[in-house]
């Protein structure tokens, strides 16, 4: 179920069909990777294979950008909504406290990922959060100690993007999860750090938008969607 751009593919299923997917994997003990799929990230690809492989290689690529469900739409494809990060993530921990599985995070500021547990367990009390950990942490068998004393079966990875895909990728099989997730700056936000566009933007897929009213310097990266939509339009 998935359909790809630019040599890129992104999973066209519904948060509800990803969710159940993924519990299965988990009670399959089956490692898996999410990552989120924009337009910024699919226009660096092209140039840069290694990330190709990258972003393929995961099990589930979510269209995190709204130019992804534009051109699904311009090409006649089935992504009908965006499925961001930051809500995979929230979505992911209101069915764990349900289903009685254990998440761990990882990454971010010293302390970041401690205040978006708070948070998390605040919005979802019967949530299990195994452990924290910041990702200025350079110890890497303490790294490794400590999610496998956790013991968690969802870890999510706020390092930025690639750098906590290659992470993703490199631990594996040396720790205990088995769903991985890279979530970028998802912490900050959870922990009330970082605003989080209003629900009108959202709710139409302007957050891009928002964001380059508040931060203008921000339009060269935002132009990458107009030119990500005129590739895959141009692309047979």
């Amino acid at each position: 179920m998935k359909e790809t751009y630019l040599g890129v593919n992104v999973s066209n299923l519904t948060y509800s069909a990803l969710i159940e997917a993924i519990f299965a994997d988990i009670n399959k003990k089956k490692k898996s990777m999410i990552v989120a799929i924009n337009p910024e990230k699919v226009m660096k690809a092209q140039d840069d294979p290694e990330l190709k492989k990258l972003l393929n290689r995961a099990d589930y690529q979510v269209p995190d950008g709204i130019g992804v469900v534009l051109a699904s739409k311009l090409k006649g494809g089935k992504i009908k909504q965006r499925v961001t990060g930051i809500d995979m993530m929230l979505n992911l921990c209101e069915e764990a406290a349900e289903r009685g599985k254990k998440v761990f995070l990882y990454g971010a500021k010293p302390g970041i990922a401690e205040e978006a547990k708070q948070e998390l367990i605040r919005k979802y009390p019967n949530l299990q959060v195994s452990g924290t950990l910041d990702g200025y942490e350079k110890d890497e068998t303490k790294i490794i100690e400590t999610i496998n004393e956790g013991n968690p079966d969802i870890i999510f990875v706020a390092l930025g993007s690639p750098r906590q895909e290659y992470w993703i990728l490199d631990h594996l099989d040396k720790i205990s999860p088995s769903i991985f997730q890279g979530v970028g700056g998802s912490f900050d936000v959870i922990s009330g750090r970082i605003n989080r566009a209003p629900e009108i933007f959202m709710k139409f897929g302007l957050e891009w938008l928002y964001r380059l009213v508040k931060e203008p310097w921000r339009w060269k990266r935002q132009i990458v969607i107009p030119k990500f939509l005129i590739r895959v339009l141009m692309k047979k």
